[in-house]
């Protein structure tokens, strides 16, 4: 296939045995095509077997997959945006337990699922008020480090529940010790 035929993005595409697509995405030698019933499948860019219901002309311009994934840095650096942090597979389905030193008073019980998105959106707001020290306009730098050491140690504190975290790389970390 020459440039000339080349499909661009958003071109409509009938394959013999997926049906209709959409392509995502180009590649150096394929296109990423969604089909309705199949999901996304890379197909050569030679491939000449399918019918082309709309054909769009190809650009340098960015990819939606491409925009979409820059938007999702974005996201996840300035906003409160909270990632999906799993939960360790032990813990699931669990409860945790606070058991007064009173007899008079009642324990309490909480699903450890919420107890571990508490502490995951308290982690993730950390992060953005990390962020927002580190831009700010209104404080020097000595006053960012200042600050920025006792988030560090507030991290430190919480280090306990890392228990609960499916992947070490969610964990809490604090001040290294040398």
């Amino acid at each position: 296939m020459s440039t000339e035929e080349l499909l661009g993005v958003g071109s409509w595409v009938k394959h013999p045995a997926y049906g209709e697509g959409v392509i995502m995405k180009l590649n150096y030698a394929s296109y990423q095509v969604s089909f309705k019933l199949y999901g996304l499948k890379d197909v050569g860019k030679s491939y000449s077997e399918w019918e082309i219901i709309e054909r769009i002309e190809p650009t340098d311009e960015i990819t939606f997959t491409e925009a979409e994934k820059s938007l999702m840095t974005i996201l996840k650096k300035w906003s409160d945006v909270t990632e999906i942090v799993p939960l360790g597979d032990n813990w699931k389905g669990g409860t945790l337990v606070l058991k007064p030193g009173s007899e008079d008073l009642k324990e309490k019980e909480i699903p450890i699922e919420t107890f571990f998105h508490k502490i995951v959106m308290l982690r993730d707001r950390l992060r953005v008020m990390e962020q927002r020290i580190n831009s700010s306009k209104n404080l020097d730098d000595e006053e960012k480090v200042n600050l920025q050491q006792y988030i560090t140690r507030i991290y430190g504190s919480l280090t306990t529940f890392n228990v609960l975290f499916k992947v070490k790389s969610s964990h809490f970390v604090g001040a290294k010790t040398k």
